[in-house]
Protein backbone atom coordinates (compact mmCIF):
# COMPACT_ATOMS: atom_id res chain seq x y z
CA UNK A 1 0.00 0.00 0.00
CA UNK A 2 1.26 3.79 -0.86
CA UNK A 3 2.10 5.60 2.24
CA UNK A 4 2.09 9.42 2.24
CA UNK A 5 4.67 10.55 4.25
CA UNK A 6 4.91 13.63 6.36
CA UNK A 7 7.99 15.75 6.47
CA UNK A 8 10.36 17.07 9.71
CA UNK A 9 12.88 19.82 10.00
CA UNK A 10 15.95 19.02 11.78
CA UNK A 11 18.06 21.58 12.98
CA UNK A 12 21.54 20.49 14.76
CA UNK A 13 25.06 22.16 14.26
CA UNK A 14 26.31 18.85 15.44
CA UNK A 15 26.92 17.32 11.99
CA UNK A 16 27.03 13.16 13.41
CA UNK A 17 23.64 13.58 15.54
CA UNK A 18 22.62 15.23 12.07
CA UNK A 19 22.83 12.37 10.13
CA UNK A 20 21.87 10.38 12.65
CA UNK A 21 18.56 11.91 13.32
CA UNK A 22 18.42 12.11 9.26
CA UNK A 23 18.98 8.19 8.46
CA UNK A 24 16.61 7.17 11.44
CA UNK A 25 13.30 9.99 10.35
CA UNK A 26 14.09 8.92 7.01
CA UNK A 27 13.81 4.47 8.18
CA UNK A 28 10.77 5.43 10.31
CA UNK A 29 8.83 7.19 7.15
CA UNK A 30 9.16 10.23 7.03
CA UNK A 31 10.38 13.18 4.62
CA UNK A 32 13.62 15.21 6.06
CA UNK A 33 14.83 18.35 5.98
CA UNK A 34 18.11 19.58 7.64
CA UNK A 35 19.70 22.69 8.99
CA UNK A 36 23.15 23.16 10.80
CA UNK A 37 22.28 26.43 12.22
CA UNK A 38 19.18 28.48 13.07
CA UNK A 39 20.09 31.00 10.45
CA UNK A 40 19.58 28.60 8.44
CA UNK A 41 16.70 26.29 9.73
CA UNK A 42 14.95 29.33 8.96
CA UNK A 43 15.35 29.52 5.54
CA UNK A 44 14.44 26.07 5.56
CA UNK A 45 11.01 26.20 7.15
CA UNK A 46 10.81 29.62 4.96
CA UNK A 47 10.71 27.90 1.88
CA UNK A 48 9.32 24.66 2.46
CA UNK A 49 6.59 26.26 5.15
CA UNK A 50 3.66 24.47 3.40
CA UNK A 51 5.27 21.13 4.06
CA UNK A 52 6.71 20.60 6.84
CA UNK A 53 4.27 18.91 9.54
CA UNK A 54 6.65 18.94 12.64
CA UNK A 55 10.47 20.75 13.36
CA UNK A 56 13.34 19.27 15.83
CA UNK A 57 14.92 22.04 17.11
CA UNK A 58 18.55 22.41 19.08
CA UNK A 59 18.77 25.05 21.69
CA UNK A 60 22.85 25.27 21.12
CA UNK A 61 23.58 26.23 17.45
CA UNK A 62 25.85 29.26 16.20
CA UNK A 63 24.30 32.59 14.69
CA UNK A 64 20.99 31.93 16.15
CA UNK A 65 20.08 29.98 19.30
CA UNK A 66 16.10 27.49 19.53
CA UNK A 67 15.13 29.46 21.63
CA UNK A 68 15.20 32.92 18.57
CA UNK A 69 14.46 30.30 16.23
CA UNK A 70 11.37 29.21 17.89
CA UNK A 71 10.36 32.63 18.73
CA UNK A 72 10.67 33.64 15.11
CA UNK A 73 9.45 30.58 13.40
CA UNK A 74 5.92 30.92 15.96
CA UNK A 75 5.61 34.37 14.59
CA UNK A 76 5.64 32.64 11.15
CA UNK A 77 3.43 29.84 12.23
CA UNK A 78 1.68 29.73 15.48
CA UNK A 79 0.55 26.00 14.89
CA UNK A 80 3.08 23.80 13.37
CA UNK A 81 4.48 21.53 16.61
CA UNK A 82 8.41 22.32 17.33
CA UNK A 83 10.11 19.91 19.89
CA UNK A 84 13.24 21.33 20.98
CA UNK A 85 16.41 19.06 21.64
CA UNK A 86 19.40 19.95 24.31
CA UNK A 87 21.67 18.54 26.31
CA UNK A 88 20.71 21.47 29.16
CA UNK A 89 17.93 19.43 30.57
CA UNK A 90 17.77 22.24 33.62
CA UNK A 91 14.37 23.54 34.51
CA UNK A 92 14.74 26.91 33.51
CA UNK A 93 15.78 25.90 29.90
CA UNK A 94 12.78 23.77 29.51
CA UNK A 95 10.19 26.48 31.19
CA UNK A 96 11.55 29.20 28.18
CA UNK A 97 11.12 26.64 25.46
CA UNK A 98 7.56 26.37 26.45
CA UNK A 99 7.06 30.08 26.63
CA UNK A 100 8.05 30.27 23.54
CA UNK A 101 5.67 28.11 22.62
CA UNK A 102 7.58 24.65 22.24
CA UNK A 103 5.28 21.62 22.18
CA UNK A 104 7.70 19.11 23.50
CA UNK A 105 11.41 19.32 25.18
CA UNK A 106 13.65 16.05 24.90
CA UNK A 107 16.89 16.13 27.12
CA UNK A 108 20.23 14.19 25.38
CA UNK A 109 21.05 11.78 25.14
CA UNK A 110 18.02 10.16 24.48
CA UNK A 111 16.87 6.84 22.74
CA UNK A 112 15.54 6.95 19.59
CA UNK A 113 12.06 4.72 20.49
CA UNK A 114 11.32 7.55 22.77
CA UNK A 115 12.51 10.27 20.42
CA UNK A 116 9.69 8.83 17.76
CA UNK A 117 7.22 8.18 20.33
CA UNK A 118 6.93 11.75 21.60
CA UNK A 119 7.06 12.94 17.89
CA UNK A 120 3.95 11.28 16.94
CA UNK A 121 2.43 12.03 20.19
CA UNK A 122 2.89 16.02 19.61
CA UNK A 123 1.93 15.11 16.12
CA UNK A 124 -1.62 13.60 17.56
CA UNK A 125 -1.99 16.68 19.25
CA UNK A 126 -1.62 18.77 16.75
CA UNK A 127 -3.86 17.59 14.77
CA UNK A 128 -1.06 16.50 12.21
CA UNK A 129 -1.64 12.88 12.00
CA UNK A 130 -2.22 11.15 9.02
CA UNK A 131 -5.94 12.42 7.32
CA UNK A 132 -8.40 9.91 6.95
CA UNK A 133 -10.02 11.27 3.79
CA UNK A 134 -9.56 15.15 2.11
CA UNK A 135 -12.10 16.63 -0.15
CA UNK A 136 -11.54 19.31 -2.36
CA UNK A 137 -14.90 20.34 -4.73
CA UNK A 138 -15.91 17.07 -6.44
CA UNK A 139 -12.57 15.28 -5.43
CA UNK A 140 -11.81 13.21 -2.79
CA UNK A 141 -9.00 11.31 -1.95
CA UNK A 142 -7.82 8.80 0.92
CA UNK A 143 -4.32 8.27 1.66
CA UNK A 144 -4.32 4.51 3.36
CA UNK A 145 -6.78 2.89 0.89
CA UNK A 146 -4.87 5.00 -2.19
CA UNK A 147 -8.50 5.83 -3.34
CA UNK A 148 -9.62 8.52 -5.45
CA UNK A 149 -12.95 9.68 -6.27
CA UNK A 150 -14.10 12.64 -8.95
CA UNK A 151 -17.67 12.83 -9.31
CA UNK A 152 -18.54 9.71 -7.08
CA UNK A 153 -16.22 7.64 -9.17
CA UNK A 154 -13.58 5.60 -8.86
CA UNK A 155 -10.66 6.92 -10.82
CA UNK A 156 -6.82 4.65 -10.87
CA UNK A 157 -3.51 6.75 -10.28
CA UNK A 158 -0.20 5.78 -10.26
CA UNK A 159 1.28 6.12 -6.64
CA UNK A 160 3.68 9.62 -7.73
CA UNK A 161 0.28 10.97 -9.60
CA UNK A 162 -1.70 9.89 -5.97
CA UNK A 163 1.25 11.70 -4.37
CA UNK A 164 1.08 14.64 -6.26
CA UNK A 165 -2.60 15.33 -6.06
CA UNK A 166 -2.37 15.05 -2.22
CA UNK A 167 0.10 17.35 -2.06
CA UNK A 168 -1.70 19.58 -4.37
CA UNK A 169 -5.13 19.14 -2.25
CA UNK A 170 -3.22 19.70 0.49
CA UNK A 171 -1.78 22.75 -0.22
CA UNK A 172 -5.11 24.18 -2.30
CA UNK A 173 -4.60 28.44 -3.77
CA UNK A 174 -0.97 27.99 -3.33
CA UNK A 175 1.17 28.57 -5.77
CA UNK A 176 3.64 26.05 -6.05
CA UNK A 177 6.93 25.66 -8.19
CA UNK A 178 8.02 22.64 -10.14
CA UNK A 179 11.09 22.73 -7.63
CA UNK A 180 8.44 22.02 -4.86
CA UNK A 181 6.83 19.51 -5.80
CA UNK A 182 9.95 17.42 -7.00
CA UNK A 183 11.26 17.71 -4.02
CA UNK A 184 8.11 16.77 -1.70
CA UNK A 185 6.37 14.47 -3.83
CA UNK A 186 9.74 13.19 -6.15
CA UNK A 187 12.12 13.33 -2.62
CA UNK A 188 14.24 16.31 -1.57
CA UNK A 189 17.49 14.89 -2.61
CA UNK A 190 16.05 14.20 -6.73
CA UNK A 191 17.72 15.75 -9.16
CA UNK A 192 15.88 14.91 -12.02
CA UNK A 193 14.49 16.85 -15.30
CA UNK A 194 11.72 18.93 -14.06
CA UNK A 195 10.00 18.42 -17.11
CA UNK A 196 8.79 15.22 -15.46
CA UNK A 197 6.54 17.03 -13.14
CA UNK A 198 4.62 18.84 -16.50
CA UNK A 199 4.26 15.10 -18.01
CA UNK A 200 2.70 13.78 -14.72
CA UNK A 201 0.38 17.25 -14.13
CA UNK A 202 -0.66 16.38 -17.72
CA UNK A 203 -1.16 12.47 -17.13
CA UNK A 204 -2.97 13.77 -13.54
CA UNK A 205 -5.52 16.20 -15.61
CA UNK A 206 -6.91 13.59 -18.26
CA UNK A 207 -7.78 11.06 -15.35
CA UNK A 208 -9.32 14.01 -13.49
CA UNK A 209 -11.59 14.96 -16.32
CA UNK A 210 -13.94 17.75 -16.37
CA UNK A 211 -12.36 18.35 -12.94
CA UNK A 212 -8.87 19.19 -14.51
CA UNK A 213 -10.12 22.74 -14.55
CA UNK A 214 -9.15 22.41 -10.61
CA UNK A 215 -4.92 22.28 -11.34
CA UNK A 216 -4.39 25.65 -13.12
CA UNK A 217 -0.88 26.25 -14.85
CA UNK A 218 0.98 29.72 -13.30
CA UNK A 219 2.60 31.34 -16.34
CA UNK A 220 6.50 31.05 -14.91
CA UNK A 221 5.70 30.17 -11.75
CA UNK A 222 4.10 26.78 -11.34
CA UNK A 223 1.17 25.13 -10.85
CA UNK A 224 -2.19 26.01 -8.21
CA UNK A 225 -4.89 23.51 -7.06
CA UNK A 226 -7.88 25.63 -7.12
CA UNK A 227 -11.92 24.89 -6.57
CA UNK A 228 -13.52 28.26 -7.50
CA UNK A 229 -17.03 28.70 -5.98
Amino acid sequence: MYELKRCVLVADDEVRILRALRDLLSANGFYVLTAENGCQALERFEAYSTSVDLVLLDVMMPQLDGFEVLRRLRALSPRTPVIMLTARGGEYDQLQGFSQGADDYIPKPFSTSLLLARMEAVLRRSGQEKVDTLTAGSISITPDQRRVEVDGRGVELTPKEFALLFYFMRNQGIILSRSQLLEHVWSFDYDGDERTVDTHVKNLRLKLGERSEYLQTVYRMGYRFEVKP
